[in-house]
């Protein structure tokens, strides 16, 4: 008997952990199989609200906001970049990497969940692909454009969004109801309202989850 999940996937798309975590959590429905029905929704939250357009170096930006050192900093860039290749994602963040305000990403992929839902999926993926393997500016407008062309949504009426404050209130909203639930680190993995699976966990993790929750409503 297959067990219907609806599954929020609370993300920012310049969290290395959000994609290790999106990967993990495919590869684990891959292998459950026809055991969970799953309906991921993607749902925006942003780790660096006030970041200028232009971006900030992410090493001196780790630096400030948490006190690491160069060659800590680097001994994390190469954890992450050594997770998210078991994933088969690549990241090829180094010592010159930026980090961008991701504001206007968020509104074009609550543009695609509501109107493209069968597309969001792919938008995050490439807008991860900007942002982590070809290291290209999220914030910026023609680059957008540019990710959403490439999924097959329509590349003028992004524009037309990006140019208009349309969903701004709405990407806020869902922001300011996330933080109300608790949220207030990513990735955050809430499955049928109830459950929550926090950090970028590896399949193994989330394939466990899964089925001691579709067990549970076997249950019940």
């Amino acid at each position: 008997m297959t067990r219907k999940m609806k599954i929020d996937f609370v993300s920012d798309i310049s969290c290395p952990w959000c994609v290790i975590g999106l990967r993990g959590l495919e590869e684990a429905l891959a292998r459950v199989g026809d055991l969970v029905s799953a309906d991921i929704r993607f749902h925006p939250f942003e780790l660096n609200p006030m970041m200028v357009k232009e971006g900030e170096n992410a090493g001196e930006h780790v630096t400030r906001k948490y006190g690491r050192t160069p060659e800590q900093s680097e001994e994390t860039r190469e954890m992450i970049r050594q997770r998210a290749a078991e994933t088969g994602f690549t990241i090829n963040s180094g010592p010159d990497s930026r980090i961008y305000n991701t504001f206007d990403a968020h509104r074009l992929l609550y543009w695609a969940g509501v109107e493209h839902p069968d597309r969001q999926r792919a938008l995050k993926l490439r807008l991860f692909e900007v942002y982590f393997t070809e290291q290209r500016n999220p914030s910026d407008h023609d680059e957008l454009i540019a990710a959403v062309d490439s999924v097959g949504l329509d590349p003028a009426q992004a524009a037309e969004i990006l140019a208009s404050d349309r969903y701004a209130a709405n990407v806020r909203e869902a922001e300011h109801l996330w933080h109300g639930r608790g949220i207030h680190s990513v990735p955050a993995v809430v499955i049928n309202d109830r459950y929550l699976v926090s950090g970028g966990q590896p399949a193994d993790a989330f394939e466990q989850a899964l089925r001691s929750i579709a067990s549970e409503l076997t249950e019940a």
